[in-house]
């Protein structure tokens, strides 16, 4: 230990202190010897004012600009308090200087730091991470009004081509800002345009509010790239230039941070790696934190380590941070990222719970739902169609004598064997420990068949043959997703491009695979694991096949999110020809995903990639960690799920006759508070009450967890940490090609034809509220003898109005819940306006079941005409024939026929107005008025 290491307590926080300012770019000097010229920023001990000597004074280019109250560790929850004294020294005289009130105020133990800036419009004090560089101070003061002060003034927004729920999350997080709230949640359902929202405030702080540099962080590699995109195609009401144009976006792919950068992109991971002073694996930003291998390798560390001041990336980098998927990225390890910088926190999720809400200090600045999203016609909303097998269900059993396949996991080796015992599998074993082929192609069976004949049955193209709509489907493993493509394959009769893979491991590129799923006729099918599972955007997805279940309700729902994007029909036809719109999606579930329970909790295990033997073999050696306590509890509860009765029997011999469940609760209780408090009491009981002092209480309850420790580590042995290796391992599936699978269920959900009456009763209800108001209804519900003159505009009129008011209300969507409702025997017409005028006749009850109005006038001219010909045989010529035709054809487009529509298309090339009188005389003004009449019946 150096001799001017000092000992007390106020010189214990001094030396941290004095660390912390060089650290940050600050000399330290002594009252005795001051040089303000020897450094940009100078921080001066005990420098005496009118009120007494300061701990620290700061001069910045030789010119005081601020103070530090310094005080010993165990003052820090007294820092608030000491608040009075820090700005008594900041308001005093320094000696020799006649100087005005200094802005820049801290206190400090050298653990806990707080900062007030006394220009803000109401200065408020805020923990920093450290101090801030000379250089930062002389920006700010260089600017003149702090940032704070600056936000204050930023203009009204210009809502132009805003949303209205993108409206008040810009304006309410605005005005969180205005009054100096450091965290701001904006909950936006997923496809109702974050993203947009964050580019748009983004561009007001840069313009408005001069902000030096924001950090958009994400959490994934695959977001960073999408946000880049959504930022290089943004461009503001106020400018005609793109928003790269006008500011420095920098994606960070290495630890450089430009200086000239106004925008940074950057993982969560790569942040904390830069702030570790660590290299990163670009695989480490693959997969969000939750699934990340690097975070794995962190986590099995005894303790995560903190990270520390950095020199080059001071606290000050960045005024604002925007967290992307935010739910999932500011806790554990990640936490210490967001509590380094001196900056505005704002959330962005579809999916928060209780701890996110938590974070950002219950201020919620916008709450936008799913189901408020879809209202607005944001985004659509979903149909459930369940399959269900019967091995999905009930698993099966392979019975011994049996020869099968034994498939090793991960190199897919197969190997011959005789079964020598009976294999009984559950629903969850499937894809785990067996594999049963004809499970799978069942369903992809069932699957095909129900887009052909329920989900989408109107999808053949001109050749008559049938387009599958773009499918994602999840999938267990890497291992069941290579099962599920190869069936789809066999079981659509397609190649190779008609079905692929997107995760992060395949051989090809998976932007390029995701890219060409987008925006390519191929690949129809996509399935993954996890890489699409959340936050990538394809918005001509119109059916989602869960060949999974999920356990995390938030997880769920951004798996849910894949499918609700809203996109124009021409863009979709782009991809699926014989899509006319999209007007919502379909979950197929096949493994109950909608139905099963899900959590919002956090997973107990923290080391998940240390081996097992490793776990077993460090308890045993008596490491006595939370860390490692947790993870091998965690462990052992999936390993009491997957052993059979037999193996749960031999395992009591090992462990002194304890059974898994006994196990895990002695390594759950060892740290558990109430447990400890709960044992130590029974000995603190004993204790005379006059006896019973702060320290022999605490002496009792670390007592008390040091036995909870040793009972639940001496169960440890090296003959149990065998046999516990040894039996979870199943490296091998079994391939169950001997039970066939059946289908035993595939329909609609019930919430889908509950969901079907709620459109169709929206649908009537807002015809009947409108009758009176919309000229075309009045006619169709009050005027039956005035359906003769009801107009191509009035028809439109009335799309546009539903469109306008009712957006989910569309036909074809209202259309496919009459269908789930009723035996529709019509084809639904391929013009939307056809559509809306036969679903108007079905609601008000002019047809009694819903047909095709195409159709209708098809059938009331054939009608018209066998009574012109009765009794009258051949009435009218060949020529009259064709004229007649091409009237009921225009009224089929156009509802309506006038003698002047003999002037135009198609009747002109034939001889307009002129012919027609020739070839029908003075009938003809009469037939235009019958036909009118008798084709809208």
């Amino acid at each position: 230990m150096t001799a001017n290491i000092n000992q007390n307590p106020e010189q214990i926080a001094r030396d941290k202190i004095d660390e912390m300012l060089r650290e940050a770019g600050w000399l330290v000097q002594s009252k005795k010897k001051v040089d303000l010229s020897a450094g940009k920023g100078v921080a001066v001990r005990e420098y005496q004012t009118d009120v007494g000597p300061a701990d620290y004074v700061l001069f910045v280019d030789r010119k005081p600009v601020g103070i530090i109250e310094a005080k010993r560790e165990d003052e820090g929850h007294r820092l608030t308090v000491v608040e009075e004294q820090s700005k008594s020294y900041a308001e005093a005289k320094l000696k020799y200087l006649n100087n005005d009130p200094l802005p820049f105020v801290y206190e400090s133990t050298g653990t806990i730091t707080r900062f007030t800036d006394y220009r803000d419009p109401k200065p408020r004090g805020r923990n920093v991470f450290s101090f801030h560089k000379p250089e930062t101070i002389a920006e700010w003061l260089k600017k003149g009004q702090p940032l704070r002060e600056r936000l204050l003034s930023i203009p009204a927004l210009d809502e132009t081509g805003l949303r209205p729920a993108q409206i008040v999350a810009i304006n309410n997080l605005e005005h969180s800002f205005k009054k100096n709230k450091p965290k701001a949640l904006i909950q936006m359902a997923t496809g109702a345009g974050k993203t947009f929202t964050a580019a748009t405030f983004i561009y007001r702080l840069l313009k408005h509010a001069d902000a030096k540099r924001i950090l958009f962080l994400v959490d994934t590699k695959n977001l960073g790239e999408q946000a880049e995109q959504e930022f290089m195609t943004f461009q503001p009401n106020d400018d005609n230039r793109k928003f790269t144009e006008l500011y420095n976006v920098q994606r960070l792919t290495s630890s450089y941070i430009a200086n000239d950068s106004q925008v940074c992109i950057s993982t969560i991971q790569r942040l904390y790696s830069i702030l570790k002073g660590e290299e990163l694996d670009e695989s480490a930003e693959l997969e969000n934190p939750e699934e990340n291998t690097w975070l794995k390798k962190q986590m099995s560390k005894k303790k995560a380590v903190p990270v520390e001041y950095t020199p080059k990336v001071p606290i000050e980098q960045f005024d604002f941070i925007v967290i992307d998927e935010c739910h999932r990225s500011i806790y554990n390890l990640w936490k210490q990222v967001l509590d380094y910088f001196d900056a505005f926190l704002i959330g962005l999720t579809a999916t928060p719970d209780k701890r996110t809400f938590g974070f950002f200090n219950e201020n919620v600045v916008s709450e936008y739902t799913y189901e408020e999203s879809v209202t607005d016609g944001v985004n659509v909303p979903y149909d459930v169609y369940t399959i269900e097998t019967e091995i999905s269900q009930k698993g099966a059993v392979v019975e011994s004598g049996w020869y099968i396949d034994k498939r090793d996991k991960l190199t897919r080796k197969k190997r011959w064997e005789q079964l020598d015992e009976d294999v009984n599998y559950q629903r969850n074993d499937l894809d785990k420990k067996v594999v049963n082929p004809s499970q799978i192609r069942n369903i992809i069976r069932e699957y095909k068949k129900a887009l052909k004949t329920t989900i989408y049955p109107n999808r053949v193209d001109e050749n008559g043959d049938y387009e599958v709509p773009k499918t994602l489907v999840f999938a267990k493993t890497d291992s069941h997703a290579d099962d599920i493509i190869k069936i789809i394959r066999e079981e659509f009769d397609e190649g190779n491009d008609f079905c692929k893979k997107v995760t992060y491991k395949i051989d090809e590129d998976p932007k390029s695979v995701l890219n060409r799923f987008r925006n390519s006729y191929y690949p129809r099918i996509a399935v993954t694991v996890d890489m699409i599972a959340t936050g990538t955007d394809v918005k001509p997805l119109e059916v989602l096949l869960f060949m999974r279940d999920v356990k995390s309700i938030n997880y769920f729902e951004q798996m849910k999110g894949r499918g609700t994007r809203t996109i124009n029909n021409d863009s979709l036809q782009l991809v699926t020809k014989t899509a006319k719109s999209k007007t919502h999606f379909v979950i197929v579930d096949a493994v109950g995903a909608t139905k099963s329970k899900k959590t919002d909790s956090r997973p107990l295990e923290r080391k998940q990639s240390v081996p097992m033997k490793d776990l077993l073999g460090a308890i045993t050696m008596g490491h006595q960690d939370e860390d490692l306590f947790l993870s091998i509890a965690n462990r052992l509860i999936r390993l009491e799920k997957q052993i059979t009765d037999k193996e749960k029997d031999k395992l009591l011999e090992f462990s002194g006759g304890k059974n898994l469940k006994q196990i895990t609760k002695e390594l759950i209780t060892a740290f558990d508070q109430d447990a400890i408090d709960e044992k130590a009491q029974l000995e603190i009981d004993k204790i005379p009450v006059q006896d019973q002092t702060p320290a022999l209480i605490e002496d009792a309850k670390k007592e008390a967890q040091e036995q909870l420790i040793l009972e639940a580590s001496k169960t440890f042995n090296g003959e149990l940490n065998e046999y516990l290796e040894n039996v979870r391992k199943q490296h091998e599936q079994i391939i169950d090609s001997v039970n066939i699978d059946t289908v035993t269920k595939s329909e609609w959900e019930t919430t889908s034809v509950d969901k079907a009456k709620e459109v169709v009763k929206d649908f009537t209800e807002y015809l009947e509220a409108n009758k009176d108001e919309i000229k075309a209804l009045s006619i169709f519900y009050n005027q039956p003898y005035n359906r003769r003159n009801i107009t191509f505009k009035m028809i439109k009129d009335v799309m546009e109005k539903l469109q306008l008011e009712k957006p989910l209300l569309a036909p074809d969507y209202v259309w496919d819940a009459y269908a789930t409702l009723e035996d529709v025997k019509s084809k639904q017409p391929k013009d939307e306006l056809t559509a809306l005028v036969s679903l108007i006749r079905r609601a008000c009850g002019i047809d009694s079941e819903l047909k095709a109005y195409d159709k209708t006038i098809d059938r009331n001219f054939q009608q018209w005409m066998l009574k012109q010909n009765a009794g009258q045989h051949n009435r009218f010529t060949p020529e009259q024939l064709d004229w007649l035709r091409m009237i009921k054809d225009h009224v089929v487009s156009s509802y309506h026929i006038e003698i002047d529509d003999l002037d135009y298309t198609p009747f002109d090339a034939k001889g307009g107005k002129g012919k027609m009188h020739q070839l029908f005389g003075n009938q003809m003004n009469d037939i235009i008025n019958e036909l009118n009449e008798v084709l809208a019946a």
